[in-house]
């Protein structure tokens, strides 16, 4: 039985490619940054905007936008100020997070099945409510990124050369730290926000083992992660796993892969290049008892 013939496949289908777009190319810009992590971080905080949501019989998608997006503002205010280091930060993020999103759903009448949905992902109970949310904020993230791909990029390798340069430096810094955190709570319904960072992360790095400019890393990571998330849903369908665990898992794979098979061809071809020549009798260096006459 063909599983995408049922709507609620076909919305998963679809929310899980947006995703796989979308995380990618905001991820690279974060792997360049060394801010690899960052997603987790404000994963958590979204938990805390789930739990909160849930206990005011509010959106809990919404409010974990709005957590979400102040948590990434204080982050990165607090990067910027230079007065915390960015692990510190990071660190207070999941703890903070995580702990206060534990505790607010514990107040509500939640059940346990409810917080694992967000945090493990539930695609196949995405509603159209969610499918339009995710297709409208997933695209504005994604146009984002590769509309102001030079400005971003300026920004990540060197910040003050940027400054100098009379880019608007904090600007963009904020809208990295406000587009993390919309990617990540749109994400919640697709691969869960313990999951997500992996789906920024990896296919970036599978995508730098055979590419070398910006712009062709970037687009190797989006088809990549395109990859992973149809392939994840597909197998997930087929073989009743959970979705958001099964788009990681191939994300990995593909990395492993794509790794040996990078080394592989590393390897051959230093043994298929020529030997250096033996140096001549002509060119040979004379003995010590010798002098080389010029």
């Amino acid at each position: 039985m063909d599983l995408f013939q049922y709507d609620f496949m076909l919305r998963a289908l679809v929310g899980a490619l947006v995703i796989g777009l979308a995380a990618p190319a905001l991820g690279i810009y974060l792997v360049q940054r060394r801010l690899a992590l960052i997603g987790d971080g404000i994963g958590h905080v979204a938990l805390t905007g789930v739990g909160a949501g849930l206990l005011l019989n509010r959106s809990p998608v919404l409010v974990a936008v709005l957590a979400a997006t102040v948590g990434a503002i204080v982050i990165e205010l607090v990067r910027a100020r230079g007065r915390t280091s960015g692990d510190l930060a990071l660190a207070l993020l999941f703890y903070g997070g995580i702990a206060g999103g534990v505790l607010l759903v514990g107040l509500s009448d939640a059940s346990s099945a409810s917080l694992n949905s967000y945090l493990f992902g539930s695609l196949i109970t995405t509603s159209r409510g969610d499918l339009v949310t995710i297709l409208l904020l997933g695209l504005a993230v994604l146009v984002a990124m590769v509309a102001l791909r030079p400005a971003l990029f300026a920004v990540c390798h060197d910040e003050e050369y940027a400054r100098v340069s009379g880019l608007p430096v904090r600007t963009l810094n904020l809208l990295l730290a406000v587009t993390t955190a919309v990617t990540v709570t749109i994400a919640m319904r697709s691969v869960g926000v313990l999951l997500i960072s992996a789906l920024m992360v990896v296919p970036v790095a599978t995508a730098q083992q055979v590419t070398r400019g910006f712009a062709s890393t970037m687009a190797a990571a989006m088809t990549l992660g395109l990859f992973a998330a149809g392939a994840g849903v597909a197998v997930a369908a087929g073989a009743d796993t959970p979705p958001g665990a099964s788009v990681v898992l191939l994300a990995i794979a593909s990395f492993l892969v794509v790794a040996l098979a990078a080394a592989g061809w590393r390897a051959v071809r230093r043994r298929s290049r020529p030997a250096a020549a033996p140096v001549t009798e002509a060119f040979a260096e004379p003995p010590e008892h010798e002098v080389a006459l010029p």
